[in-house]
């Protein structure tokens, strides 16, 4: 009997914050075109489309990004795809149960991707998805671990125990470690065999289902209650609002792979990034010979070290600063500007709370 074909399961919940003026709550920094000519999302899709062994990708979205998600799907030209469309938001684990209900909920291997990440090597990643598989179709949950390019505290991390049996290249997981402080992570890092936690997985939907109702039942019960009366029009699932509802919310590390046993770590180094921060995507832009990135009707005179994007329409001229973010975003409501130090970046959420309707 052939074996079942692996389907991406695309979060793409994420309302990027901190990524502001440019993301925002009605376009995310998921689909935007921030570090190529396709949106993240776009990309996202790219690494499994057309590859052996991958089926079309089950989306999970919130009502207000159907649209774009569509939009990128159509562009690919993935027309089996399915969007199932989150009644309301309820974190990652009630959301991948809903794509397991959708992917038969049998022993079709799911990979979770987040939508809005990076990798830059996306053949490293490929391997690692190759390397698990076994592991994963005899009934182990698989995580993917970044090998840590630095002590990040912005973080969590995978320690590693020992080798792993069912497949060659993975190991137990001998613990998960929160966002760590400094001398921790860079105690880590000196141990070795500590990764960086990417929340990506691969696993098979029984074997999720499984751990989810052994791990927390309520929310098992809402989810599957929540499918079990949902509708379709056309490629878009729409789960039972008020069941879904009622399931608690709770994260995939918290609701699952901290509880679960049968757990393995495939450590992956794919040139990855969360872009959680201007200052990450700086560090993955081209720069000028001044370490400048500017994107747009840019113009820079004595400026160094610094991010500048100005969308159309809006032209950015800069003259003796050093260090600095500047974002200006023309949108329907008119134009947003950031102006922010590199070393605040992680500070823009302020700035979001502040304003309210950004």
């Amino acid at each position: 009997m052939t074996a079942p074909a692996i389907i991406p399961v695309i979060l793409s919940g994420g309302s990027g914050t901190r990524l502001w003026p440019m993301s925002t709550p009605a376009r995310p920094k998921q689909f935007l075109p921030l570090v190529t000519d396709r949106t993240m999302f776009a990309e996202t899709i790219a690494r499994t489309q057309g590859q052996p062994g991958f089926a079309a990708p089950l989306v999970v979205c919130g009502p207000g990004h159907v649209e774009h998600a569509l939009a990128d799907l159509t562009a690919a030209g993935i027309a089996q795809a399915r969007i199932i469309v989150e009644p309301a938001a309820r974190n990652t684990a009630p959301a991948i149960a809903l794509a397991a209900h959708a992917a038969g909920a049998g022993d079709t291997p799911i990979l979770v991707m987040p939508s809005d990440h990076v990798m830059t090597d996306p053949a490293a990643f490929l391997a690692a998805i190759e390397a698990a598989l076994p592991a994963v179709r005899a009934g182990a949950l698989a995580t993917f671990g970044i090998e840590p390019a630095g002590p990040e505290t912005g973080y969590g991390y995978i320690q590693r125990g020992e080798p792993s049996a069912a497949a060659l290249g993975t190991f137990a997981v001998a613990r998960f470690v929160e966002k760590p402080p400094l001398d921790a992570a860079q105690a880590m890092l000196a141990a070795g065999g500590h990764y960086w936690n990417a929340g990506i997985f691969l696993m098979r939907a029984d074997a999720y289902l499984a751990a989810l109702a052994a791990s927390a039942p309520a929310m098992a019960q809402a989810c599957a209650a929540a499918m079990a009366g949902s509708a379709a029009t056309g490629s878009t699932i729409h789960p039972d609002s008020a069941a879904f509802l009622a399931s608690p919310s709770d994260s995939i590390d918290y609701a699952v792979m901290e509880k679960t046993p049968n757990v393995v770590v495939a450590p992956v180094d794919p040139g990855w990034s969360d872009v959680g921060s201007w200052t990450a995507l700086h560090a993955l832009a081209q720069h000028d010979a001044h370490g400048n990135a500017a994107q747009g009707n840019v113009l820079t005179i004595d400026t160094n070290g610094s991010l500048i994007r100005a969308t159309a329409g809006v032209r950015i001229a800069t003259l003796g600063v050093d260090n600095l973010i500047v974002i200006a975003n023309a949108g329907p409501a008119g134009t947003d500007v950031l102006v922010i130090p590199m070393d605040r970046a992680q500070d823009i959420k302020r700035i979001v709370d502040q304003l309210g309707d950004a």
